[in-house]
């Protein structure tokens, strides 16, 4: 069996800023059972754990992480056509990969998912959404894990979901989501998962050192525009700065260290408290001890 717990592993690797230091353990199971297996061992019962997963909004500090790091392996990435246009998918699948499915089985209602980077697991975890579409829209039914081995089932009215989140306990591991979508025309779904790609394309920074936006939007405010009011524009810490297609965008300009990240988000979040009087909420994460 091909190894999946990995000591002292770089979590640079796992994260897209391509930062961060050790996990004191990665644990990548390839099952069910043997993720059940390695949460039931009492060793683990007072350390912290942290689910990962595609590293598309974490930054992980550069002191790393006391405990350990669980990233669900490779058999977590199935898809599977179930009737009445539902789809089941593993948690550790690429949203773009669902997006594409539904499409080439005219499915409608994903296309959005076609410009969210990350994994299923984590798109539920956070509401993830765009263009007016966000993860609650399209949600059925999920099976998650908690800390002890235990597997439940949730359904679409056992979970209240809101902005970039919801009310699932933190510590449930998500395994596998079942979404609704709807009968559509393929060539309709593949025009409007085109035009999705091309206004992010657009307007958001691409192939570069950044976990997506920053700070969550204010209600009835968009974090870029508070961002821009503050003079942040140019600000930079290190090898950290700002982008200039899109300023909630931070980038690791490829010599930056985690504390330049943080400090920059800190720098700007205190610019736009000083100038607007809002305080800016993270979207990304940031894992680890300072």
């Amino acid at each position: 069996m091909k190894n999946t717990i990995y000591k002292k592993e770089k979590l640079s690797k796992y994260s897209w800023f391509n930062l961060g230091g050790p996990a004191e353990i990665l644990f990548k199971p390839n099952s069910i059972d043997e993720l059940k297996n390695f949460l039931i061992n009492k060793e683990i019962n007072n350390k912290n754990i942290f689910i990962l997963g595609a590293g598309s909004n974490t930054l992980f500090r550069d002191t790393g992480f006391n405990g350990f790091v669980i990233k669900l392996g490779k058999e977590f990435t199935n898809i599977k056509l179930l009737e009445d246009n539902k789809i089941e998918v593993g948690a550790a699948t690429l949203d773009k990969k669902l997006a594409d499915f539904a499409c080439q089985n005219s499915i409608s209602g994903l296309e959005f998912l076609s410009c969210i980077p990350g994994s299923i697991g984590g798109a539920v975890t956070m509401n993830s959404g765009c263009y007016q579409k966000d993860i609650s829209k399209i949600f059925y039914s999920l099976q998650a894990i908690d800390l002890n081995g235990n597997v439940k089932v949730f359904k679409k009215d056992d979970i209240k979901f809101f902005y970039r989140g919801n009310n699932l306990d933190s510590k449930l591991i998500i395994l596998n989501v079942t979404f609704q979508g709807k009968k559509g025309n393929k060539s309709q779904i593949q025009n409007l998962q085109d035009s999705f790609l091309k206004e992010k394309k657009e307007s958001q920074p691409n192939r570069i050192k950044t976990c997506g936006s920053t700070f969550k939007n204010p209600k009835n405010k968009k974090a870029w525009e508070l961002i821009k009011k503050s003079d942040c524009l140019n600000l930079t810490v290190g090898g950290a700065s700002i982008s200039d297609k899109h300023c909630n965008f931070f980038m690791n300009n490829g010599n930056a260290t985690s504390s330049d990240v943080e400090k920059l988000i800190e720098k700007v979040r205190e610019k736009v408290f000083l100038k607007t009087g809002t305080k800016l909420e993270l979207e990304i994460k940031i894992i680890g001890e300072k």
